[in-house]
């Protein structure tokens, strides 16, 4: 049995944990954090980080892989011997063995530390929403008005319409779905796509999306599934939500 923990109070402003090292960086992300309504702490190491973790209530803990005295990795598998709190991971290279490092040492979501401070809020409240609803792992099969997406067998269909998608395209189509009615940002479509090395930059994401949208038979200018979201990402229209 692990040992007793603060318990966050539901009722107020989700605290987060930043466990970094980087003074501009976490100055950076603690501003725009509070100004989206978060309450922010701070700490410059796992030996710090997992001191205030044991003291007080928070409801993510937001964890540098590269930290002095204790590295990102040592920090998470102590904190998981008493305290199940969401954690997401920071890399700076963003390879395979960091993510695959954290997500083994019980790691619930990785981002890069390139990433927009937008692009963390959108990651955080994620996780702070699978949170809420216990944890439940998200479903594998979508309906959005006529059309369906089966996570578990790789398939979508079009108003009973099967469709032929690539991998990459599929997985798109499976991210937006999962956020259906959210902007999903470039960056994170990017590393939702599988077996792909794309650069940060690389604007092939939008081809993709271009082609799956002939698949869909939408039209980029009035959109019924997929809209663009000027100089962020797109997002996947809710069944019957308007579109200008």
């Amino acid at each position: 049995m692990k040992p007793e923990h603060a318990v966050p109070d539901p009722r107020a402003a989700p605290r987060v944990l930043l466990v970094d090292d980087d003074q501009k960086l976490t100055r950076l992300f603690t501003e725009f954090l509070q100004e989206h309504g978060l309450k922010v702490g701070v700490a410059a190491d796992g030996v710090e980080g997992l001191r205030r973790l044991r003291a007080e209530p928070w409801d993510l803990v937001v964890l540098d892989v590269m930290l002095p005295r204790l590295n990102g990795f040592e920090t998470l598998r102590a904190l998981r011997g008493f305290s199940e709190v969401p954690v997401l991971m920071l890399t700076a290279r963003g390879g395979d063995e960091d993510r695959v490092g954290g997500l083994e040492s019980g790691a619930d979501d990785y981002v890069a530390k390139t990433a927009s401070a937008r692009e963390l809020l959108a990651r955080i409240r994620n996780l702070l929403r699978r949170a809420a609803a216990g944890g439940s792992p998200a479903p594998q099969e979508y309906h959005l008005g006529g059309l369906r997406i089966d996570g578990a067998s790789f398939g979508a269909s079009l108003d009973g319409r099967p469709l032929s998608l690539t991998r990459v395209e599929f997985d798109l189509l499976l991210t937006l779905a999962r956020n259906c009615g959210q902007v999903c940002t470039r960056e994170y479509l990017l590393e939702q796509v599988r077996d792909r090395q794309f650069e940060a930059f690389d604007r092939s994401i939008d081809v993709h999306i271009a082609s799956l949208r002939r698949k869909l038979g939408d039209d980029a200018r009035t959109p019924r599934y997929i809209r663009t979201v000027r100089a962020t990402g797109y997002l996947l229209l809710e069944p019957g939500a308007a579109s200008p």
